[in-house]
């Protein structure tokens, strides 16, 4: 198996099972993820550096105009597509194995973590693992120590708040927040005032 074809089956929401090709190939980009990441977060980089590193880490280069600050953690890193302008703060968790977009001008806020992996609930099974993506819209911030589940998808302009946890779709130009993290409000665009 190689990186194409693993990210083909996850990116197809398949199940991965216990002993299986796939799960061993998962835990090969897992060292090489353990390694870029221990190389990134060891010491002080330029910004240009740490682009890439990410670029490394990612295995496709990103814009000029991204930013990240150290230190940054996955346990994989080949499933990440991420935008122009975008800014990932520092103490981020990523576990993108089922892909994690995330669109121009999005702010991701201290301590985020995006989980797209679950265990099968049956307990037979439970090394079982079932990927879903999560998207982030263009020009979303999310706060703080937010959590996003597998599955979600969160519209263009949305605020995500502090310490969320967001376990279904949230809409585009909008507040949300809480446990389980549901809208608060709606934000005004441009276009409306």
């Amino acid at each position: 198996m190689d990186t194409k074809e693993f990210l083909a089956h996850m990116d197809c929401g398949f199940p991965v099972h216990g002993g299986s090709e796939v799960l061993e190939y998962m835990h090969v980009l897992a060292q090489d993820a353990m390694r870029i990441t221990a190389e990134l977060n060891g010491s002080y980089h330029e910004p240009e550096e740490v682009r890439i590193l990410f670029s490394k880490l990612i295995g496709k280069p990103v814009d000029a105009s991204f930013g990240l600050f150290p230190p940054f953690y996955t346990d994989c890193g080949k499933n990440i597509t991420i935008g122009r302008n975008v800014f990932i703060n520092a103490g981020c968790r990523f576990q993108d194995q089922g892909g994690i977009t995330i669109g121009d001008g999005a702010l991701i806020g201290h301590n985020v973590v995006l989980a797209t992996l679950n265990h099968d609930l049956a307990p037979d099974k439970r090394s079982t693992i079932h990927p879903a993506p999560i998207v982030i819209g263009r020009n979303v911030w999310i706060g703080a120590s937010a959590t996003l589940v597998p599955g979600v998808t969160v519209g263009d302009n949305a605020v995500i708040a502090a310490g969320a946890v967001v376990t279904k779709d949230i809409p585009a130009n909008v507040v949300a927040g809480g446990i389980p993290a549901k809208v608060i409000r709606q934000i005004k665009t441009a276009e409306q005032s």
